[in-house]
């Protein structure tokens, strides 16, 4: 999975979170006390933050795969950055389905949904509007807005939200983020385009245990629709349109 995913990206990773209806706890024992739970099972964790927002729990930037942890008030959200096995991909949010609601005191009705986003970083010089208008609305009837005639591509970030599976409760996101700032400095390098598909499950949940399932089911369709989708009509376009404009 993850060796032909990063054959078109500089990054590649995988994120969740758990959002919830109602405050998590702020007190020390209960955040503390998950950390040292994760930290026990992913040993190369072990970088502890605090932000304004929230509190981290991290593996070493150059670690493969980096893993992360944050607890904010409404959410409790974690990555892998480059997995290179099914296990490292979804091994770490696969635990916290199981662990954090007992940690954390969160039931089933506190559960707003869980998300996974698939992510994918693409290395770009130049204005990623630009690129991101060239790769996915050229010779469109909305690219008639862009093709240079009338002026410049200056904010091109494309989201699409889907129903996926009739009757289901799951929503797939598309969007395409773009970060070089065409209007002032179009010529910034240290940022990528980034390709994200967002999986959602906004089905109640009754049980703990159905988390675990409702994981499956996110992760499975995700994947599907990656090599589906994502791949053919988002990434391998934008790879295009990058290369011909460094040749």
């Amino acid at each position: 999975m993850s060796d032909s995913y990063r054959a078109l990206c500089s990054d590649f990773y995988i994120n969740q979170k758990i959002a919830v209806k109602l405050d998590l706890p702020r007190s020390r024992e209960s955040g503390l006390e998950l950390f040292e739970r994760v930290r026990r099972e992913f040993g190369s964790m072990s970088s502890f933050r605090r932000y304004k927002d929230e509190l981290a729990l991290e593996s070493a930037q150059n670690e493969t795969p980096h893993r992360w942890l944050a607890l904010r008030t409404n959410s409790v959200r974690s990555g892998v950055v480059n997995p290179t096995t099914d296990e490292d991909a979804f091994g770490l949010h696969r635990r916290l389905l199981e662990v954090a609601p007992y940690y954390l005191s969160i039931s089933p009705l506190d559960i707003d949904y869980v998300e996974l986003l698939f992510g994918f970083d693409l290395e770009a010089a130049g204005s990623h509007d630009r690129i991101v208008a060239e790769a996915l609305y050229a010779d469109t009837p909305l690219g008639g807005l862009i093709d240079g005639s009338v002026g410049t591509a200056i904010d091109c970030q494309p989201l699409i939200g889907l129903t996926v599976d009739e009757g289901s409760e799951i929503e797939a996101h598309f969007e395409v983020k773009t970060r070089s700032g065409a209007k002032r400095t179009p010529e910034r390098r240290d940022e990528p385009i980034s390709v994200y598909l967002t999986m959602r499950h906004y089905q109640p949940v009754t049980s703990l245990d159905d988390l675990q399932s409702r994981f499956d089911t996110l992760a499975l369709r995700g994947l599907e629709i990656v090599d589906e989708r994502v791949v053919e009509s988002l990434l391998l376009p934008l790879r295009q349109a990058i290369a011909s404009r460094s040749s």
